[in-house]
């Protein structure tokens, strides 16, 4: 890594990425497109409690993955449903990131609908890569939660809640082996109809399962045109970009838009540039729950300001 400093020492920027690979847990605030760290924790706070509304982020459930890596991946959805249920603020919904699923079984959906239907909240889902691997090229999916979320094309949509427009873009048909994600000319072309009736003051959350930034290239952690995406929301004076698919929380900061990708509920993945590939990464059965977990958002009426709190398992 970089060193990335200042006249007073290291930037804020530099400060960010070192903790973030770290698996720090950030709380951070958003208000008029300047984001700030807050503090550093590693559970949600008692005291934040808000005047807007917390929604809730999980990522990467993969029940049906039973290697070595994690045999169990129930157990530790459960614990991560634990933690949005215990909430100090009560989520007025969840987003799920992606890969509900480790190879589109239909089992696989009931048992991970049984555990996260224990929240009782409403969620809206993204599919990952691992969601759409059946034979019908994503049908299962489909069925199950893009009717469910009034989907469009292969299962984009958007919508609003108490003045945030939240947009869910799909990123993970047609990927090749180590290659990057894909929204295509469709999708595109509905984002910027989507965005048309936006005022430039409305804060907006976009969720994919792949990163729309590039993380890491030589691993196909990033989407191909997601630039194209993001050139449709530099308008807005505050844009929040969630993802999955890497499995570990990273973090950036560009202009008026916040990106952050969440952990796993399943295992984790090794560090780019340090690992020798992704995939699934052994850790010591003590310190597994160290490296999954969930993140909690809230959103602030007035000045719109979003904060996100990341929270180990354990």
């Amino acid at each position: 890594m970089a060193d990335q400093r200042d006249e007073n020492g290291p930037s804020r920027r530099g400060a960010l990425e070192c903790m973030v690979w770290a698996g720090t847990g950030l709380l951070w605030t958003m208000a008029g497109g300047v984001p700030k760290v807050s503090q550093i924790l590693g559970a949600a706070p008692a005291n934040a409690q808000a005047t807007g509304f917390t929604f809730a982020q999980i990522s990467d459930s993969h029940i049906g993955f039973d290697k070595p890596a994690n045999p169990n991946t129930t157990a530790t959805l459960e614990e991560a449903i634990g933690k949005v249920i215990a909430a100090p603020q009560k989520p007025a919904f969840m987003i799920h990131t992606g890969d509900i699923s480790h190879l589109s079984k239909a089992k696989e959906f009931d048992d991970a609908d049984k555990i996260i239907g224990a929240s009782k909240l409403d969620v809206h889902y993204v599919p990952g890569e691992h969601d759409v691997i059946d034979e019908d090229n994503g049908k299962a999916y489909m069925e199950r939660y893009g009717s469910k979320m009034k989907a469009k094309g292969k299962g984009w949509y958007a919508f609003d809640h108490q003045g945030v427009h939240f947009v869910g873009l799909v990123n993970v048909f047609d990927l090749k082996a180590g290659g990057m994600g894909n929204l295509g000319a469709e999708q595109l072309a509905w984002l910027a109809d989507d965005l048309k009736g936006k005022t430039d003051s409305t804060p907006v959350v976009v969720f994919a399962h792949i990163p729309l930034w590039t993380v890491y290239k030589e691993w196909g952690w990033g989407t191909d045109d997601g630039m194209q995406a993001l050139a449709l929301l530099k308008r807005f004076g505050s844009v929040t970009v969630l993802n999955g698919h890497i499995h570990q929380i990273t973090q950036k900061v560009e202009g008026n838009m916040a990106f952050h990708t969440a952990r796993s509920t399943a295992f984790p993945q090794g560090e780019p540039g340090k690992a020798p590939s992704a995939g699934p990464m052994l850790m010591p059965a003590d310190k597994l729950r160290t490296v999954l977990g969930v993140a909690s958002i809230t959103v602030k009426q007035g000045t719109q300001p979003l904060a996100i709190t990341d929270a180990p398992l354990a």
